[in-house]
C-alpha cells in the first residue's frame, strides 16, 4: 500500500470515455492545481467520446499527478492495437489509431493498473470478487499488470478475450486465471448467488431480481477498505459508504463526476448527449 501524500486534494473521476471538453470543465471546476492536486482516474479513459487522443495526452502530461485504472474500454483499445479484436460501429479510437504519438500513449496506457490501493480507499473500474480481500485483488492485478507491461503483451491480449470462466478458484491457472482477473475488474456488475459471474445484464439492479451487484455479495473480503469504481452508467453517483460508484454517463448525455477524498464533496458537470441510451460494455 502506498504512503499518504502530502497533497492538497485528491479527485476521483468517473468513465470520461474520450469526452475531453467536459474533463476540461470540471478540471476548472475543480480548480485543479497540477504541483498539489492529484487526479484518480476510474477507468474508460477513451472510446464512444470525441476526444480520445486530447483525453490521453492531457493524462500522460500530468505525469505522478494522476493515476489511471485500466477499464474495459482501455483494454478494448490496446486489444485493437495488439489485432485481437476489431472494432466496431460504436467505436470512435480512429483519432488515437492515426496519431502520430500512438505508440508512445499505447505503451504510457498499458504501463497503468488495473488496481491502486491508497489511504484506506482501493479504485477498480468494474469491481472485485467477494472471496478476494483487498490485498489478494493486489496481487492479483500485479499479474494482468506483469503481462500487459512486458514484451509479450500483444500476444497476451490476443488470448484474453472471452467471458469464461466465470467462477472464481484460487488454483486456476494461465490464461483462463488472467481473464477472469481482467473480467471482474473491468467488466463485472453482477453475481450469481454462487458467486459467479454473469456479465451480459447491465441495467439497474431493481431490474435484476435474480442477481446480486458485486457490491452488495455479503461477507465479502475486500470490505476492508473503500472501495470506488465505475463502468455501471444506470447505477449513476451512489456513495454506499463503503463503496462509491462514479460513472455518471457523460457519453450517454449524463454527466462527468469528481469526488474530492479529503471531504467527499462531489463536483459534476454536464455532459454533451451524444449517445443513445448505453448498448455496450
Amino acid at each position: 500500500m502506498r504512503a499518504t501524500h502530502p497533497d492538497r486534494h485528491s479527485y476521483v473521476i468517473g468513465d470520461i470515455q474520450g469526452c475531453y471538453d467536459e474533463l476540461r470543465i470540471l478540471i476548472q471546476k475543480i480548480d485543479f492545481d497540477p504541483v498539489q492536486d492529484r487526479l484518480w482516474i476510474a477507468g474508460d479513459l477513451i472510446n464512444r467520446g470525441p476526444g480520445n487522443l486530447a483525453v490521453l495526452r492531457y493524462l500522460k502530461g500530468l505525469g505522478e499527478r494522476v493515476v489511471c485504472v485500466l477499464g474495459n474500454h482501455d483494454i478494448f483499445f490496446l486489444a485493437v492495437v495488439a489485432g485481437a479484436v476489431s472494432q466496431t460501429a460504436e467505436d470512435t479510437l480512429q483519432d488515437l489509431l492515426e496519431a502520430p504519438d500512438r505508440d508512445e500513449l499505447v505503451d504510457w496506457l498499458r504501463q497503468r493498473p488495473l488496481f491502486h490501493v491508497e489511504d484506506g480507499y482501493a479504485m477498480v473500474h468494474a469491481g472485485l470478487l467477494p472471496q478476494w480481500s483487498v490485498a489478494q485483488a493486489e496481487d492479483l492485478a500485479a499479474e494482468v499488470e506483469c503481462e500487459l507491461g512486458g514484451e509479450d503483451w500483444q500476444e497476451f491480449l490476443r488470448g484474453l478475450w472471452g467471458g469464461k470462466p466465470c467462477a472464481w478458484r484460487d488454483d486456476l491457472t494461465g490464461p483462463d486465471r488472467l481473464r477472469l482477473i481482467v473480467n471482474a475488474m473491468s467488466r463485472l456488475r453482477f453475481l450469481r448467488s454462487d458467486a459467479s459471474i454473469d456479465l451480459k445484464p447491465k441495467g439497474c439492479p431493481e431490474d435484476q431480481p435474480g442477481l446480486i451487484p458485486w457490491y452488495a455479495y455479503p461477507d465479502a473480503r475486500w470490505q476492508t477498505h473503500t472501495i470506488l469504481h465505475g463502468h455501471w452508467s444506470a447505477l449513476g453517483y451512489r456513495d454506499l459508504g463503503g463503496v462509491v460508484s462514479l460513472d455518471t454517463g457523460c457519453v450517454w448525455g449524463g454527466r462527468l463526476s469528481a469526488l474530492r477524498l479529503e471531504d467527499r464533496r462531489l463536483f459534476q458537470v454536464e455532459g454533451q448527449p451524444r449517445l443513445a441510451p448505453e448498448t455496450g460494455d
